[in-house]
């Protein structure tokens, strides 16, 4: 035992005192992330920094008394990545993130081709429910495609204190809620699980993998990234009426970006370059080729279409529509979801079953949609059932629950009258109204899926254009993510 002591105390006596400061700075930020964390048993690790900074008796630095001056310049490079992808995978968890837009749905404040820093602490990071995972990709490693976590061990869901709790109008990072379970070959794309299932049967998708991919189920925090707007907050019932959002039956004031699709009958071009001006990007214009019928039929919304050579669909914004008019571009145009409340379009909204005589511009019903919020308590019968199936199984995991042939609800296989909520619930839509992918599609947003806000547009590229040919979008480099906050 003197003897131990003896070897500790010399070890102590050679630390140079930069390295002593070294220390007691990592020792500081080390014992507040601990606090931060509230679990004090990780304080224990403490002994193995003071072990890498001072006493040093596991090896880590054994490379550099190797003879071979290969395997100090090679360990030296491994000693170098290893020290940095820790210090990333810290940041990246417990600070912010980068992020990339990868589409329209938050058109015009966010635009594809945006690279975002993302504030973690802001509503409080998450601990990792998957702690063991590479930390410069998301669920898959690059060109192999394995997935780039364990699924053991895993965490349950804690969020460490923020500065604020999520408000309406945030823009806000999560995980895809509707995306547990994937097909891997179309993950990426809109055509998430429960969209494949109800169009060509689960036995179907799962039995052939040559075209959807396996079928897989992925962590909460390994599900795709989206970024949307929090239009609905915890404990609020809304709905939409032409448009507008109504909270708790006031009327809530439209984003200024917000833009919807346009069909736009006109009797001059639509170039790339008047596109751009206008602040549409020209993908995203399309020029429509009606047959005479077609167009005749157009007619009852868009008079001139009878005698405008041109008709396009597009995304518009108010001030877009204004422009158009004082430029003499617009002989005629109406709103895409008006025309498809006419035509009786199909479209697939949540919550199904509920939803039929809904819109994306009329959503909600006369009583509105309420979101759950912790504690709130709601009966249970067919219809809440509809509505709120999706957050007792598989965000809350009663996975034994399901409505019986009696009509009555069980959960965790005994009937149940009512059900108490156990996390708090957001409806999340993106500004280009028509283009977005969002809760009236897929549900609520379950508070565990929460990623974080973005702060800033680190950079952007334009994707119809070239790097040398305006491909960096300048003027959007450390702008303002969220302007109208």
């Amino acid at each position: 035992m003197n003897r131990l002591l003896a070897d500790i105390r010399r070890r102590i006596s050679a630390v140079r005192p930069t390295r002593w400061v070294r220390f007691a700075l990592v020792s500081i930020v080390f014992f507040l992330w601990v606090a931060w964390m509230g679990c004090w048993p990780l304080a224990l690790l403490w002994l193995l920094l003071a072990d890498i900074y001072i006493l040093g008796y596991i090896p880590f630095t054994w490379w550099k008394k190797s003879k071979s001056r290969a395997v100090r310049s090679v360990m030296g490079w491994v000693d170098a990545i290893v020290y940095a992808l820790v210090l990333v995978y810290f940041i990246f968890a417990f600070v912010g993130q980068n992020y990339q837009i990868p589409s329209s749905s938050l058109e015009k404040t966010l635009l594809t081709g945006d690279y975002l820093w993302v504030n973690k602490m802001l509503y409080g990071p998450r601990v990792p429910m998957t702690p063991v995972h590479f930390p410069l990709v998301h669920n898959k490693m690059p060109v192999i495609g394995t997935d780039s976590y364990l699924d053991s061990p895993s965490l349950p869901y804690h969020r460490l204190k923020g500065l604020r709790s999520v408000e309406a109008g945030d823009i806000v990072v999560f995980n895809f809620p509707a995306g547990d379970t994937v097909a891997t070959r179309l993950e990426e794309s809109p055509e998430y699980y429960d969209l494949l299932v109800a169009r060509y049967g689960r036995d179907f998708v799962k039995s052939h993998p040559e075209q959807f991919g396996r079928v897989k189920y992925r962590p909460v925090d390994r599900r795709q990234n989206f970024v949307k707007r929090t239009v609905g907050l915890p404990g609020q019932r809304l709905r939409i009426v032409a448009d507008t959002i109504y909270i708790d039956d006031v009327a809530q004031q439209m984003p200024a970006n917000a833009q919807f699709n346009y069909i736009l009958a006109t009797s001059r071009t639509l170039d790339e370059d008047y596109l751009r001006e206008l602040g549409v990007t020209p993908s995203d214009a399309g020029l429509l080729n009606f047959d005479p019928s077609e167009r005749m039929r157009l007619t009852d919304w868009i008079p001139a279409a009878a005698s405008s050579p041109l008709i396009y669909m597009l995304p518009l914004t108010t001030g877009m529509i204004e422009r158009l008019r004082a430029d003499g571009r617009a002989d005629g145009l109406a709103k895409v979801n008006d025309i498809f409340r006419t035509t009786g379009a199909d479209i697939h909204l949540f919550p199904a079953g509920v939803s039929d005589e809904w819109t994306l511009s009329d959503y909600g019903g006369a009583d509105g949609l309420y979101i759950p919020r912790r504690g709130d308590t709601i009966g249970l019968n067919p219809h809440t059932w509809a509505i709120y199936n999706r957050c007792i199984r598989n965000y809350e995991g009663h996975h034994d629950a399901y409505l019986g042939a009696d009509g009555r609800v069980y959960i965790d296989g005994k009937p149940a009258d009512s059900y108490t909520f156990a996390m708090d619930y957001y409806f999340m839509m993106g500004d280009n109204r028509d283009m977005s992918q969002d809760s009236r599609f897929w549900g609520f947003v379950p508070e565990d899926h929460i990623v974080g806000s973005p702060m800033l547009v680190l950079i952007s590229f334009d994707r119809d254009r070239s790097i040398f040919n305006g491909g960096i979008r300048w003027s959007r480099i450390l702008r303002d993510a969220n302007p109208d906050k």
